[in-house]
C-alpha cells in the first residue's frame, strides 16, 4: 500500500524538529528570575528547566524531538508578564541528560511529570509543539488531576493514519551514518514556507545536524508507535479539553480527533511553516492567549 503524501509530510514534520546538542549539566537554583534548575526524572535522568514570571495560571511549555526550551523564547517574556511559565528540557535534548535508552512517549511524558510535582503546580495548561503534542497527552494520563488543558502546537496531524511495519522502515530512512545529510534535507523539504526566514532555516538546521542521532533515530521510531498503536488509546483518556494552533500546511483530522477526544478546537495560521511560535509569535501568541481565556473561563464556571 502506497503511503499517502500527506501522511509522510505530517509524520515528517512531527519528527524532524530542530534542536541543540545537550550541553554538560550545571546546578542552580530555580526561581521566577527564570534560572536554570535541574532535578532527576524517574529513571534518574536529569531534566533541566525554567520557571519565569508569578502569576497564578501556570503554562508548561513542551518541545519536540530533539528541540530545547529555548524553541519558546518568543512566548517566555510575553507570557510571563501574566502566568507562571515553565519550560523544560525532555531528557536527551538541551541541557538535560542522555542517559536512557527507550525514547517513548510514556518516558517523555513522565519527564514532565517530574517537573510538574516537583513544583506542586495544580491546573496546569499543557502547550506541546510537534512531538511535545503526545508527550503532553502522556503526561495528563499520568496526572489528570492537574491538568486543565492541552494545547498542541503544530502537532496530531497524523492522528488517524496507522502505519504498517514495512511503511514505517520505508520512512525511517535516517541513520547513524545518514543523520546529518538526511535529516537536514527533510527539514528544508517539508518544515517551511517560500516566506520562512532563511537565517531561521539555517539555524534549524544547522541544530537539526548536531543532535545526538542515538536520541533521534529512537525518539523517530516513538513518534510512529505512538500514531499507529497508542494514540487511539491515549487520547480518550484525557478529560481536560484539547486545542491545537497548527499551520495550515498540515491540517488535523478534526473527525477523528474530536472522536477521540472529550472536547476538541483548532485554528489554523496561514503562510508559515511548521514552526510557528517562531515564525509568526505576535499571531501565535495571540491564539494562545485566546485559548488561555476560553480554558480559564471554562473551569471557572464549572467552580
Amino acid at each position: 500500500m502506497r503511503i499517502p503524501r500527506i501522511a509522510i509530510i505530517s509524520i515528517f514534520t512531527l519528527l524532524f524538529l530542530s534542536c541543540n546538542k545537550p550541553a554538560e549539566n550545571s546546578s542552580s537554583v530555580a526561581s521566577t528570575k527564570g534560572l536554570v534548575d535541574f532535578i532527576p526524572s524517574f529513571d534518574g535522568v536529569s531534566l533541566a528547566y525554567q520557571v519565569h514570571g508569578r502569576g497564578k495560571q501556570t503554562l508548561v511549555f513542551v518541545h519536540g524531538w530533539c528541540c530545547n526550551r529555548t524553541y519558546w523564547d518568543a512566548q517566555v517574556p510575553h507570557f510571563s508578564q501574566q502566568y507562571t511559565v515553565v519550560t523544560i528540557d525532555l531528557a536527551g535534548h538541551g541541557e538535560s541528560g542522555l542517559e536512557r535508552e527507550n525514547w517513548s512517549m510514556t518516558a517523555f511524558g513522565r519527564d514532565v511529570v517530574a517537573v510538574v510535582e516537583k513544583l506542586n503546580l495544580n491546573d496546569v495548561i499543557l502547550v506541546g509543539h510537534s512531538m511535545g503534542g503526545p508527550v503532553t497527552v502522556e503526561a495528563a494520563r499520568l496526572m489528570p488531576s492537574r491538568i486543565k488543558g492541552l494545547v498542541g502546537v503544530d502537532s496530531f496531524s497524523a492522528v488517524g493514519y496507522k502505519y504498517t511495519p514495512a511503511q514505517i522502515e520505508a520512512i525511517m530512512s535516517t541513520t547513524p551514518d545518514n543523520f546529518v545529510e538526511a535529516t537536514a534535507n527533510k527539514v528544508r523539504n517539508h518544515m517551511f514556507t517560500p516566506q520562512s526566514d532563511p537565517e531561521l532555516i539555517e539555524k534549524i538546521v544547522t541544530d537539526l545536524s548536531s543532535a545526538p542521532h542515538e536520541v533521534g533515530i529512537g525518539a523517530q521510531k516513538a513518534i510512529f508507535n505512538w500514531y499507529t498503536y497508542e494514540c487511539a488509546e491515549s487520547l480518550p483518556t484525557i478529560q481536560a479539553p484539547m486545542f491545537s494552533i497548527n499551520s495550515s500546511m498540515h491540517p488535523v483530522n478534526i473527525e477523528t480527533m474530536q472522536r477521540y477526544t472529550r472536547a476538541y478546537k483548532i485554528v489554523y495560521m496561514e503562510n508559515v511553516g511548521h514552526f510557528i511560535m517562531m515564525e509568526d509569535p505576535e499571531t501565535f501568541n495571540d491564539h494562545l492567549t485566546k485559548i488561555i481565556n476560553e480554558l480559564t473561563d471554562e473551569n471557572e464556571s464549572l467552580r
